[in-house]
């Protein structure tokens, strides 16, 4: 990479944008949820029962992860389903998911 021909100012709006989305990431709560969304939608009585998050807690969490646009959500009946709509987001959680969450026979 030739570091001479970054731009400077793109650079800075890049980092920028980088330090946003890790420092959603560092909510362990949060993570979590990202991490069960990046397997895929989930409604929300699927992600209190597997992560054993309380709904107050929760629902102020996901409020989080949409305002920062990582997650969108669809009605289906009574329930609403989560799925994780930020390309980073998910590349960073696929990352972050083969690193610390599968299961790895080594």
């Amino acid at each position: 990479m030739n570091t001479a021909s970054l731009d400077l100012t793109m650079m800075r709006s890049a980092a920028g944008q980088a330090c946003k989305l890790m420092k959603v990431l560092t909510n362990p709560d949060r993570l979590m949820l990202l991490c069960q969304l990046s397997q895929g939608e989930k409604c929300v009585g699927e992600l209190e029962e597997v992560l054993g998050i309380v709904q107050p807690t929760l629902s102020q969490q996901l409020a989080v992860l949409r305002e920062e646009d990582l997650v969108s959500t669809r009605r289906e009946g009574k329930n609403i389903y989560y799925q994780l709509s930020s390309p980073r987001a998910l590349a960073v959680m696929q990352v972050l998911y083969g690193q610390f969450c599968q299961s790895t026979k080594e």
